[in-house]
């Protein structure tokens, strides 16, 4: 077993607080994606369940072990960095097996091993090089056999592909999910891509301010975002918000704002009579609508840029003084100037509290 509990972890240099109160429970051969904005504590944690980080208040346990005054080389992780520091002078092969040959691991064991990660990795062609002769992507392949031959219980990712183009790091991406599934440790990978981590995580954990936002699988916050923040940093393109004031008709909501008027069930959303909301709707669940006045539940204006995509559009036109942005298929896209106008199902909006930022969407909608 393998798990890992952070229990009321905090972290302060000096006066100021970067880590508050942060309570999680990761299970066993989980992979679990931090994720959130730079500066909001998530490689701090990261460093301080690898031992890097000296914890300021609170426990954080490995199988069910308290690690907070071990060593980083006691506590069965093993991490890779978004630097591969990798040494130049040394061949692969030497690189993979530097930590081991530390540890006074037999010679035998060592090649084993080595053999077994390079040809996981796919790097048995690559072991007489120098780090110098590699690709990017190669070397940070280097990095995590390095880590992998050390047979940890816990992978700990710190933001491993940000340093790779676009295409590698796809790559690399489908690589670590791969090892993943056939490695079964238990894995935490901290990055700022949301793409990553919908395609990588069992659960994400998404940070604000060294505190948590939010928690669940990629389809939990895609399809329910709890805070308005956490409807803004997830979704590509951006979610559309809107803000509208609630009041009750013949059996529903309606919810008006600047030029736009949303007619919703009672059942979807816990609003109060006159409750100013903000609307959230994805540039994916925006339908062409022949309603060019912009009626309920439509939002009508001037295409004032076009974006191709490949095999879809993004359309930006203004309503109310804000910008929508809405996805068509590229054969269908508009030209710049034209006249164009988008329904929107009350099963696709989702509404926030506009005080406190939380959704009013019901628990079992």
């Amino acid at each position: 077993m393998a798990n890992i509990v952070c229990s009321h972890v905090d972290k302060a240099y000096g006066a100021v607080n970067v880590i508050k109160d942060f309570n999680l429970e990761i299970d066993d051969h989980e992979f679990v994606v931090f994720l959130g904005p730079s500066g909001c504590g998530k490689s701090t944690l990261l460093r301080m369940i690898a031992g890097l980080e000296e914890i300021s208040g609170g426990t954080v346990s490995i199988a069910g072990r308290t690690v907070n005054d071990l060593e980083p080389r006691d506590r069965g992780v093993a991490m890779v960095f978004q630097n591969y520091a990798l040494y130049p002078h040394m061949t692969i092969h030497d690189n993979i097996a530097f930590g081991l040959k530390r540890m006074k691991v037999d010679k035998a064991e060592i090649e084993s091993r080595i053999k077994t990660v390079a040809g996981t990795l796919g790097l048995e062609p690559y072991l007489s090089r120098k780090p110098t002769e590699l690709s990017g992507g190669q070397q940070q392949r280097v990095a995590i056999a390095r880590a992998m031959i050390k047979t940890p219980r816990v992978f700990l990712f710190d933001e491993p592909l940000s340093n790779l183009d676009a295409k590698l790091r796809n790559h690399m991406r489908v690589e670590i999910a791969r090892l993943h599934q056939s490695l079964k440790t238990t894995t935490i990978y901290v990055t700022h891509d949301q793409l990553e981590a919908m395609t990588l995580a069992d659960r994400i954990v998404l940070m604000k301010g060294g505190a948590i936002e939010q928690v669940g699988t990629p389809a939990e916050i895609y399809e329910r975002p709890r805070t308005l923040f956490v409807a803004g940093f997830i979704g590509t393109p951006n979610m559309n918000f809107l803000d509208v004031t609630a009041r009750a008709d013949a059996g529903t909501w309606l919810l008006d704002g600047d030029d736009v008027r949303f007619r919703v069930s009672r059942e979807r959303f816990e609003i109060t009579e006159g409750q100013a909301l903000t609307l959230g709707v994805r540039p994916s669940a925006l339908s062409p609508s022949a309603d060019a006045r912009g009626g309920e539940n439509t939002l009508a204006g001037v295409t004032d840029l076009v974006e191709f995509h490949g095999d879809s559009a993004l359309i930006s036109f203004r309503v109310g003084g804000k910008e929508i942005g809405a996805l068509v298929p590229a054969g269908s896209r508009p030209t710049r100037d034209a006249p164009v106008s988008f329904s929107v199902s009350g099963e696709n909006l989702h509404a926030f509290d506009r005080t406190t930022g939380l959704s009013v969407l019901r628990r079992n909608a």
